[in-house]
């Protein structure tokens, strides 16, 4: 999300544009009604997909896909990267935001937060892009949220939020307070790529001008990271 595309203190999907303070559920912290996980839910969703494109009509096989496995930083790296140019379609929604929608999290949290299930679609989607690259790859610990403040809330409260850029990590911004901003100022969220050793970090970031791109962003414009269990580096 551009500075001048940003809502008033937060960035929000699965309610209507605008509204602020609303939590937006996270699977990965508990209390869902379903006990099926993000990772299940994307592949149960694929899955059902192709037997529709090819006109079978039984249900979808469970997943088989753990709930989360330790991946490389590199892997959700280049699974970004090959995002990059992705953007919004005529109606102003996205694959991800579609595919958030299109899973059993999103009934649950449209009715905690008096939305829509539609309103995912069309919403502010940087944070949808995040959780697609989480559900994806089915990496530990990098949440799932449509909330940019639930989810930096999240890390800090498992105790995976910090001050200094890695590989992987997901970033959280303020574009008026930067770093001097609390959680509660968060406006957009994005994925380090690498840190440039001149105050500057490398990131990809969906609904940036509407599209998946790369950036180089200012360290002073940075809340804090998340840090995903990813496997360490031999």
């Amino acid at each position: 999300m551009s500075p001048e595309d940003r809502a008033v203190g937060v960035a929000v999907a699965g309610v209507m544009a605008g509204a602020v303070g609303l939590a937006i559920f996270n699977p990965l912290a508990g209390g869902t009604a379903s006990a099926e996980t993000p990772a299940q839910a994307a592949a149960q969703h694929r899955e059902s997909v192709v037997s529709e494109r090819s006109g079978t009509e039984h249900a979808p096989r469970k997943a088989t896909r753990s709930a989360s496995r330790t991946v490389a930083a590199s892997t959700v790296i280049k699974l970004a990267k090959s995002q990059v140019g992705e953007s919004e379609n005529r109606s102003g929604s996205t694959k991800y935001a579609d595919w958030y929608a299109s899973t059993p999290h999103a009934a649950v949290t449209a009715r905690r937060d008096g939305g829509s299930v539609g309103d995912y679609r069309g919403a502010e989607w940087c944070d949808m892009f995040v959780s697609w690259l989480s559900a994806q790859t089915g990496v530990k610990n990098m949440g799932w949220d449509a909330y940019t403040v639930q989810h930096a809330s999240w890390f800090e409260k498992a105790h995976r939020w910090g001050d200094t850029a890695k590989p992987g990590a997901v970033v959280f911004f303020d574009w008026q307070n930067g770093s001097r901003g609390g959680i509660d100022d968060i406006d957009h969220v994005g994925l380090v790529v690498k840190d440039n050793g001149n105050g500057t970090i490398t990131t990809i970031e969906g609904n940036t001008d509407n599209a998946v791109k790369e950036k180089i962003r200012d360290k002073s414009e940075v809340v804090g990271y998340g840090y995903p269990d990813y496997a360490k580096s031999r």
